[in-house]
């Protein structure tokens, strides 16, 4: 995009939608963030997860106790895996190792065991970082539990490198049902993944961005964007802002014209 264009698109901002669940943190950046600059921001999920049942589970023919290890990508992964366990009356082992994205899905696990007493491996926020574990247990029969709609690093490193893995799609992202907003008339609209962008066209398969201002996060929500025509305002992380609130602030700042 050419710069003029850009100068074009700055104006002024005095609302935000943010594609995502209301915080229920008081001290969310957000929250600060409206505050601060004395904007109008609405939360709104754009995406849901609808968990698969037993029985769609039944038919994809995986025996969770022939395998040796999970690999968790999100807190959503835990939530369905030890869901599906129950409701299949499933034990799983006291020896099962589980390899995790991140501190945080891994801390998560303590819902459902007791951490201290297995073995869990932890990348530190990336596919990548945890594919550099991956590389260390070969050996491992690997499930990755994970949504109809997921990222291909995992799935294609280990097919790639002859891993024993098995695929469970254990729920679904799918499209909220957003028929009850009158209007996406925001002066901006915050992204966070490719789901909430194709929810935006099912859910409004008319929608002309016009003036409203495109905010995303990640290389992916980004890709998504350009695919469906948008036109990207403000892109995070950023070396300066590596949050969404971070960058929107940024931006904020420009358009309002505050020092």
């Amino acid at each position: 995009m050419s710069n003029s264009t850009q100068e074009d698109r700055l104006k002024q901002v005095k609302s935000i939608l943010v594609s995502q669940p209301k915080p229920s943190d008081d001290k969310s950046p957000y929250y600060v963030l409206a505050d601060k600059y004395n904007i109008k921001i609405d939360f709104r999920p754009f995406i849901q997860v609808d968990p698969i049942n037993v029985k769609d589970f039944r038919k994809q023919k995986v025996d969770i106790l022939k395998h040796t290890a999970v690999i968790f990508t999100s807190r959503n992964a835990v939530d369905h895996f030890f869901r599906l366990c129950k409701e299949l009356k499933v034990e799983v082992p006291a020896d099962m190792k589980y390899f995790c994205i991140s501190e945080q899905t891994a801390n998560y696990l303590q819902k459902y065991i007791v951490v201290r007493k297995r073995k869990i491996f932890t990348g530190s926020r990336t596919a990548q970082d945890l594919i550099e574990i991956l590389k260390k247990h070969k050996n491992e029969k690997y499930i990755f539990p994970c949504s109809n709609i997921r990222k291909e690093d995992i799935p294609v490193f280990l097919e790639e490198n002859n891993y024993h893995f098995t695929e469970a799609i254990i729920y679904e992202t799918v499209a909220s049902d957003l028929s009850d907003l009158d209007d996406v008339l925001y002066d901006i609209i915050a992204f966070y993944s490719p789901s909430g962008i194709n929810s935006l066209f099912v859910n409004f398969p008319d929608f002309k961005q016009n003036d409203t201002r495109i905010a995303v996060f990640g290389p992916t929500t980004a890709q998504a964007s350009r695919d469906a025509g948008l036109i990207i305002d403000i892109e995070a992380p950023l070396p300066n802002a590596p949050s969404m609130t971070g960058a929107l602030e940024l931006y904020i700042k420009k358009a309002n014209n505050i020092d």
